[in-house]
């Protein structure tokens, strides 16, 4: 069983190798940091501090996590704010 999954991942990768990756969005962390997913060999990459496409490595990983949840915090705090205080407008 596991040779077929070899030769399946070597067949994508070797597509890959070939006509490059296919990455869609896997995960949106906040409005500029996303991870991708390669169709067909599943490699992860994920957009780095200057915006570049890297490896999604274990550490990358665990900063996309945090990186989620501050963002996520502030939007919470920020859709609060909206509520208890309503913007007036100014007529003359």
């Amino acid at each position: 069983m596991k040779k077929v999954d070899n030769q399946t991942n070597n067949h994508s990768s070797l597509y890959c190798a070939i006509f490059g990756h296919n990455f869609q969005v896997s995960k949106k962390i906040t409005y500029h940091v996303k991870e991708y997913k390669c169709c067909n060999c599943k490699k992860e990459m994920t957009t780095n501090s200057n915006g570049n496409l890297t490896e999604l490595t274990p550490k990358f990983r665990e900063i996309n996590l945090v990186l989620e949840r501050i963002h996520n915090n502030k939007l919470i705090r920020l859709s609060r704010q909206r509520i208890d205080y309503p913007q007036f407008k100014m007529t003359s």
